[in-house]
């Protein structure tokens, strides 16, 4: 008999284009094509109701995301206005299991009795912590103010996590948070992706690339963070987004060696290709928490990678990687790759390192906690 589960995503998880949906997509692809029947609830605020989903779903049913009045409510934003009397009436219709995606999606579990089922719930974040990062990241004071106001919400909230039968973290510094506060129903499940193959490229690519959301301000700050290393360096860079930053245009307008590219995601393999030549992925990032799906899809579609320190510690991809702590050192790592060749020995330590990210296995590794096996 076919397995069936109840999946409850905190946005619609299509098209995939930033960090949480792509964990969601890829794993609904995952347990799909391992033969398990998906009941889709997912939450709308502005991606509409996309065909994709359906070859991979049984059933979709989408809710309306709640209003800012609910912004001074004790329960956290992100999960307040994700309360639906619809969606716990929907997941009391039959006994399936459930897969919750981020505590964002919990609000059931809050005054709701799930007698007899299966209770799974996918970690993204320390949540608190990522605000807490978001909360230094950001410049507006108000925006500021709201993040660690959020922070001390999801802390206290975290406790809900006791009630289901299993966690399934996404990295291992995660894993270890979890296991310490939660016991033995955590599970590290690597972060779903599209990568099935490792790219073979040649030694040689033709600059350093950047790609992320520039409304965030993490990543905001990783392109001044950048731009300040190369307005000095004769090396091209490459700063790619869906989202045009004016400021970040009037910043690079200076410098011939920096350009930026819009991402239009209705063009299948743009993103792809520019990945495919680029010869160093350069990431910085401030935020230690959860794992950065752009090194995930860097290392398995491009050649190098320079990062900070947070976005590898405690990942295991810390070896595929030359890592910069300060300004300096980053110069210094982009400079060593500039002047390196992508070889035979790399690209099989990246076959060895990444073979945890098989998309199918952490699917089957559900499937086994569902059965109990």
């Amino acid at each position: 008999m076919k397995l069936k589960l109840h999946i409850v995503s905190f946005d619609v998880p299509y098209p995939p284009n930033y960090g949480g949906v792509i964990d969601v997509f890829y794993k609904i692809k995952a347990l799909h094509k391992l033969g398990v029947k998906i009941h889709l609830h997912t939450f709308t605020y502005g991606r509409g109701n996309p065909d994709e989903l359906k070859q991979y779903c049984e059933e979709i049913s989408y809710y309306k995301r709640g209003s800012f009045i609910k912004l001074f409510s004790r329960k956290p934003y992100i999960v307040k206005t994700r309360k639906s009397s619809l969606l716990t009436q929907n997941l009391l219709k039959d006994d399936y299991p459930i897969l919750f995606e981020g505590i964002h999606t919990t609000y059931p579990l809050i005054n709701t009795q799930f007698k007899n089922r299966i209770i799974l719930v996918r970690t993204h974040n320390i949540e608190h912590d990522y605000y807490v990062g978001l909360s230094k990241s950001e410049k507006n004071i108000f925006k500021k103010l709201f993040f660690n106001i959020e922070a001390k919400k999801l802390k206290y909230y975290e406790k809900i996590i006791h009630k289901v039968n299993y966690i399934l973290t996404i990295s291992p510094s995660e894993h270890n948070y979890f296991v310490n506060k939660f016991g033995s129903k955590c599970n590290y499940i690597p972060v779903f992706h599209k990568e099935e193959t490792i790219a073979q490229l040649s030694e040689k690519g033709d600059y350093a690339l950047y790609h992320g959301d520039l409304r965030v301000a993490d990543n905001i700050k990783a392109t001044q963070y950048l731009i300040d290393i190369f307005k000095d360096l004769d090396y091209p860079l490459i700063i790619a987004s869906s989202f045009v930053n004016k400021s970040l245009l009037e910043a690079i307008k200076h410098y011939k060696n920096i350009k930026f590219i819009v991402l239009d995601y209705s063009k299948k393999n743009q993103l792809d290709n520019l990945f495919h030549k680029a010869h160093i992925n350069v990431l910085p990032t401030f935020q230690a928490t959860g794992i950065k799906l752009k090194l995930i899809h860097a290392l398995f579609s491009s050649r190098f990678c320079v990062v900070t320190p947070e976005m590898v510690t405690e990942t295991g991809l810390e070896t595929l990687c030359k890592i910069g702590e300060t300004k300096a050192v980053f110069k210094t790592k982009v400079i060593e790759y500039i002047n390196t060749n992508y070889s035979a020995e790399y690209l099989a330590l990246k076959a060895e390192k990444l073979a945890a990210f098989n998309t199918l296995q952490s699917a089957q590794k559900i499937i086994n906690l569902i059965n109990n096996k």
